[in-house]
């Protein structure tokens, strides 16, 4: 049976969208079949492995919408053994469509029902706001990474977040576990990003992923070439980062 995860934060610039790729790559590298969903308007998870955003016709705009399947809306991307449902700019719209649909936290859920035995691992890139889209999210996965950048304002927003996932735990998904808290962007020469990382370490404590992501330019490179980091730049100090990452899900679902 396949587990659903979750890569969310309602704060921009903090790795989500990274993390969702080259998790994805990296999870599929350790021979799991994966399937990425961008569920983000921006697409970024989508043309970061190859797809031509401005030709999908069909996404995941038309499966939370129900009017095409998850088979439908899959292709093949860079990465092997990862799938992915493509998003567009049109997903902008279905939080307003939605407002008025019974049960409209649940369409996604729904529409993965069918598929969920077929992947090893469902990834859900998240936009970066609390919204429906998010919503819908959270009450489809069975657990959640919440990337934090190790910056100055990084836990700003995250007790916001916690509620949320608190809330959707307690009406839509009372099985929703937090997968883990990862922190990324660190740059082991800044004091900012140490102190940043024994903040959230000792407020969170097991929550908190062994894994950090390190700054790593080839990291911002590979997304401009369509590749995940694995398929562009495997001795890098990001594939390395992603790969224990990867390991250290696989190991705690064991």
């Amino acid at each position: 049976m396949g587990k659903i995860i979750a890569i969310a934060n309602q704060k921009g610039g903090v790795g989500k969208t990274t993390t969702s790729v080259n998790l994805a790559a990296s999870l599929g590298v350790l021979e799991k079949k994966v399937l990425l969903i961008d569920a983000d308007p921006q697409a970024n998870a989508s043309s970061g492995l190859g797809i031509d955003v401005e030709s999908v016709e069909i996404g995941s705009y038309q499966v939370i919408e129900h009017s095409a399947t998850p088979e439908e809306a899959t292709v093949a991307c860079s990465a092997p053994n990862v799938s992915i449902i493509p998003a567009h700019i049109d997903l902008v719209a279905i939080e307003i469509e939605l407002v008025d649909q019974e049960n409209r936290e649940y369409m996604l859920k729904q529409a993965l029902e069918s598929i969920k035995d077929q992947y090893d691992y469902i990834i859900i890139d998240c936009a970066p706001s609390l919204g429906l889209l998010t919503l819908n999210a959270l009450t489809a996965a069975d657990s959640v990474v919440i990337p934090i950048q190790c910056e100055y304002f990084a836990l700003e927003g995250l007790g916001k977040l916690l509620n949320t996932i608190k809330s959707v735990q307690k009406i839509h998904n009372p099985s929703l576990d937090i997968e883990g808290l990862l922190l990324t962007m660190y740059n082991s020469h800044l004091r900012l990003s140490n102190q940043v990382v024994e903040e959230v370490q000792k407020h969170f404590n097991n929550m908190v992923f062994d894994t950090i992501i390190h700054r790593n330019v080839k990291l911002s490179e590979a997304p401009s070439f369509g590749e995940s980091i694995i398929n562009y730049d495997a001795t890098s100090k990001g594939a390395s980062n992603y790969l224990n990452l990867a390991e250290e899900i696989i190991k705690k679902n064991q």
